[in-house]
């Protein structure tokens, strides 16, 4: 769980880093493995899948007044009830290259949210591959604290993105140094960035200035690209 920086403008939004409370970074970092990454497989090949039928299978499940990160039904939510604020999970395992797929709607709470995945998370820096509910996106770098933006100076706006309730599909590639976005089914941003190169992949969801994102995941596989 992490709270994205302000010094990146997002169409009159802001991505508000402050520090969040010991119990919470506690509970949220985990400890990645320190063995090497796997050889590479052939493309296609499943590296890890989940559809969140059983608890069991390393995600975190917490339960605090500023919100929930559990299985629930079949899938995996997330509710952020703290303003500015990201909450995060990794199944705990580590990759070099990956393509992540995943499916995500919102079951409540405002549009104007975050919603998406990591890859190459270690300890608290990953890149982050987000939309929101009304249809903005952004594929970005956070590192030693700070959240920057790549290949975009603000959240751009997409016709790809299913507004509202509707489910989106979302991909995300990080292959050498190339990181390439799509949603549902589009390319909707491509960037260069050698800073991490191996880490965890994971779920995202957050808040800006209105609480109470409340957001399902399901089907979420890391593929070798």
């Amino acid at each position: 769980m992490n709270i994205f920086d302000d010094k990146i403008t997002l169409m009159n939004r802001s991505l508000t880093l402050s520090l969040v409370l010991m119990f919470f970074l506690t509970a949220c970092a985990g400890v990645l493995p320190t063995q090497a990454p796997a050889a590479a497989q052939p493309s296609g090949s499943v590296l890890f899948q989940d559809d969140f039928s059983q608890p069991t299978t390393g995600w975190e499940r917490l339960l605090v007044t500023e919100g929930v990160m559990d299985y629930d039904s079949g899938g995996y939510r997330i509710l952020v009830n703290a303003l500015q604020t990201n909450f995060w999970s990794t199944p705990r395992l580590n990759f070099t290259d990956v393509r992540i797929e995943v499916d995500t709607g919102k079951l409540a709470g405002p549009d104007e949210n975050r919603i998406g995945v990591l890859c190459r998370y270690t300890e608290e820096d990953y890149y982050f591959f987000i939309i929101t509910s009304d249809g903005f996106y952004g594929l970005g770098l956070f590192k030693d604290g700070q959240a920057t933006l790549l290949g975009q100076s603000e959240l751009l706006s997409s016709t790809n993105i299913n507004k509202g309730l509707a489910i989106n599909h979302l991909r995300a590639d990080c292959a050498g140094s190339t990181l390439t976005f799509f949603i549902n089914g589009f390319q909707t941003a491509q960037v260069q960035d050698a800073t991490l190169t191996s880490g965890d992949a994971g779920l995202l969801a957050g808040t800006f200035g209105n609480a109470g994102v409340d957001i399902v995941f399901d089907n979420f596989v890391v593929l070798q690209p």
